[in-house]
Parts: structure tokens; C-alpha cells; sequence
């Protein structure tokens, strides 16, 4: 079972966000939000990203269970957690569906070397952004309609690891329309995520039902 969830973030109490200064600080609240799996050491897969909107700015998070919203809200605004079952939505989707899409990816390229592991590189460019989703939209179960997508974000958030290196991460932010073509994988990307750094943000695309 998949569920869907949502906390407003309490942009407004600078002290209470303090700790909110790179990736890794939200990826550790992400999984602060399910305790049970904290406490075991047993951690599901999730996918997070930031969003705006009017002003504001919200956690969203897919998971397989349901979040602790006295957790979720630890750097939110209280009252404004939110949690729904996202099984009917995924069950509807079909093949042919016009869809409106955001994607937050981590646009990167391997790289092939004689005798060792292909090394990733960043995606600079917005071209090589854009070509980056272009060429993975069939094998991820939708194609993009012509014209009507565009990368609306382009930064380098960092991230902190432990022992206090960081680095810095590519990410793009998609939007647009797109059509279903093989609605049981499209349903797949959007539980499971795209490309790579999903721990940190990165991967989750959110669709909602165009007219035709």
C-alpha cells in the first residue's frame, strides 16, 4: 500500500528550520517521520521533494507506510500534516491519459572505464538536462508532448554526509504534459522514482489528469 503525504514547512520560525541546510538534513526528518522503521533499522524506500506553492513551501513524500504526522510536522507547521492512501489514483491511470507532470531528477551520465564501474557525471546544461529526460521517457512508460514540457528550476543543492564532506548535486525540475504508454510502468515510476539520489530528494515525479 502506497500513501501519499504532505506537511507545510515552517519557513517562518527561522530557530525551529535551523538544522534544514542541505539535503542530508531532510533525508534524516524524512525517515525521522516513520519511527518504527527508524528505531528497527529496517527502511523503506521513499521518495521527497520540496515544493512551492503561493508563497509557500511543503515536504511531500511517497511511501509504502503510513508517517508519524506528530513526526512529520517536527519542522513543520503544526496542524498541516497530511496523509492519504495513493492506491485509487494509481489504479486509474491507463494507457492514452494526458497527463501534467513535475519532476525533481538528478540528471547524470555514466561514463564507461577499461577495468572499473562507469564513473557518474553531472548534467551541467539545460540542453543536456532536457535531453537527459527526452531519452529515458519511453522505457519509463510515457513519451512528452511535443512543446509542452520545460525545466522550470535548474540548481546544486549540497549534501553533507557523515564526516562532514559535501558535495554538491545536479538537479533539474521538470514540468509539462506527457502521455501514457505503458501504464503498469508509468505506475512503477512513480512509487519507485527516476534516476538516481532518491534518498536525497531527488526522483519523484507527481502527475495530474489533463482534458484532452
Amino acid at each position: 500500500m502506497y500513501y501519499i503525504s504532505r506537511v507545510q514547512i515552517d519557513t517562518e520560525n527561522r530557530r525551529k528550520i535551523s538544522e534544514l541546510t542541505h539535503l542530508g538534513a531532510y533525508h534524516n526528518w524524512v525517515e525521522k517521520s516513520f519511527p518504527e522503521e527508524f528505531t528497527a533499522g529496517e527502511r523503506s524506500r521513499k521518495l521527497w521533494r520540496i515544493d512551492q506553492l503561493k508563497g509557500r513551501s511543503y515536504l511531500l513524500i511517497v511511501s509504502q507506510g503510513k508517517p508519524d504526522l506528530t513526526q512529520l510536522e517536527s519542522y513543520g507547521v503544526s496542524g498541516t500534516g497530511q496523509c492519504k492512501t495513493y492506491e485509487p489514483f494509481l489504479q486509474s491511470l491507463t494507457d492514452g491519459q494526458k497527463m501534467s507532470f513535475r519532476l525533481t531528477a538528478n540528471p547524470v551520465r555514466a561514463v564507461k572505464q577499461e577495468s572499473q564501474r562507469g564513473k557518474v557525471y553531472p548534467h551541467i546544461t539545460a540542453a543536456q538536462q532536457l535531453e537527459y529526460l527526452e531519452k529515458r521517457a519511453e522505457r519509463l512508460g510515457f513519451s512528452l508532448i511535443n512543446n509542452d514540457y520545460q525545466i522550470v528550476q535548474r540548481d546544486f543543492p549540497i549534501l553533507k554526509k557523515k564526516g562532514g564532506k559535501s558535495m554538491k548535486l545536479a538537479r533539474a525540475i521538470y514540468e509539462g504534459s506527457l502521455l501514457i504508454e505503458d501504464a503498469e510502468i508509468f505506475k512503477k515510476i512513480l512509487t519507485e522514482g527516476v534516476g538516481k539520489e532518491k534518498a536525497y530528494g531527488f526522483g519523484m515525479m507527481t502527475v495530474v489528469p489533463r482534458g484532452r
